[in-house]
């Protein structure tokens, strides 16, 4: 994933967290807010295990999104990992990640 793709500042991320609208499952929590730029950012609690485990979790998220990114409508994107998502494996995060930007229908009308 490109960086230009990244939400790294907190109050990108705390922009989204207040304004976004959110859908969750058991792995994930989806939080969008429509905008002129795709930007994603990936958030993992500290409840879901030591610094080895978070940034593996982070891997798979960015991974799984990669390929979505061309199919998805602009805006801001946060994705939060809950403890599920730890024990998940790659497929499971990423149908998980189908699921929830389905249901909130951000993949653009010439992608389906």
């Amino acid at each position: 994933m490109k960086r230009t793709y990244s939400l790294r500042k907190n109050s990108q991320f705390q922009y989204v967290y207040r304004r976004g609208k959110s859908c969750a499952c058991r792995e994930l929590v989806l939080l969008f807010v429509r905008g002129p730029r795709m930007q994603v950012g990936f958030s993992v609690s500290k409840k879901v295990g030591k610094a080895v485990v978070r940034n593996r979790v982070k891997r798979r998220l960015r991974e799984a999104f990669s390929p979505q990114i061309p199919m998805l409508k602009s805006g801001q994107y946060v994705f939060v990992a809950r403890e599920a998502a730890a024990a998940a494996d790659f497929a499971h995060l990423q149908r998980s990640m189908n699921y929830l930007l389905r249901r909130q229908t951000l993949y653009r009308e010439e992608a389906k």
